[in-house]
């Protein structure tokens, strides 16, 4: 286990199923990161962070919010929700994170298939929901965007994008983050 393992990544789910966050999902994230992970719901009135005009909430706020609350040291965060995410500078986020800091969200809403009026499909749900809690936990250890296509590290601009992808990084991602781990 990396040094660093003491400290830890806490799943936060704000108004967001826990049922979710299945121990498969936990379990390849600690194999991932290489330190424990758990769970902790988290409570916050989302709607302090809603946009009516977009009838979205603002990403970039929520972090802030949290950032600006919490000690400067401790666990990673991810923060989970179900509501739909935005950076005024694109029309949608599935995340974002504080890069190199400990703070990162998450939306659900659009990993779902019903967002896309199609059958809902609890593992491909899950495989998305892994794809990008990884991608933005990565941020937080300093990966930045990967030009592989397969890499969990690329910028996925839609669905497809995120499909694509494999759930974990490529080599040269994977080495990137074997170093900051053992720092």
């Amino acid at each position: 286990m990396a040094s660093n393992d003491n400290q830890g990544l806490i799943l936060a789910p704000i108004r967001f199923p826990e049922k979710w966050i299945s121990d498969s999902l936990m379990e390849q994230l600690s194999v991932i990161f290489k330190q424990h992970v758990s769970c902790i719901p988290e409570k916050l009135d989302l709607e302090d962070f809603y946009d009516p005009v977009r009838d979205q909430y603002h990403s970039t706020d929520i972090l802030k919010h949290y950032i600006l609350n919490q000690p400067v040291s401790g666990p990673r965060f991810c923060y989970l929700v179900q509501v739909d995410l935005f950076i005024p500078i694109l029309t949608f986020v599935f995340g974002e994170a504080h890069m190199n800091g400990r703070h990162c969200i998450v939306s659900a809403r659009r990993l779902q298939e019903d967002f896309y009026m199609r059958e809902g499909n609890e593992v491909l749900f899950e495989a998305r929901l892994l794809k990008e809690i990884v991608h933005e936990v990565g941020h937080t250890f300093g990966l930045i965007h990967c030009y592989d296509d397969l890499c969990v590290m690329n910028n996925s601009y839609d669905i497809s994008g995120t499909d694509r992808k494999q759930p974990f990084p490529c080599e040269m991602c994977f080495e990137k983050l074997d170093e900051l781990l053992t720092d």
